[in-house]
């Protein structure tokens, strides 16, 4: 499973790169594209763990002046590897 995480700044908020070092100490990986950051998880999240993770962030990001949204899905093996 990954948890994606999108963040938006704001010119009144701490700098990107203050709190891209935020969430790597939570374990996300900054990357690019459509989001800022994957968390990738070890084992299947059950729902009460990927609302703790959520509640992790927020309190992570609490005063930095962003606005972040969060989304956990399912990884699919293609077999490609």
């Amino acid at each position: 499973m990954i948890t994606y995480i999108r963040i938006m700044f704001s010119s009144e908020g701490k700098r990107p790169s203050l709190v891209f070092d935020a969430i790597r100490n939570l374990g996300f990986e900054p990357t690019t594209g459509n989001y800022d950051g994957i968390y990738k998880w070890d084992k299947k999240a059950t729902l009460d763990e990927a609302i703790y993770l959520a509640d992790k962030v927020q309190m992570t990001l609490k005063g930095m002046g962003v606005v972040f949204t969060l989304e956990t899905a399912a990884v699919q093996d293609n077999g490609c590897d």
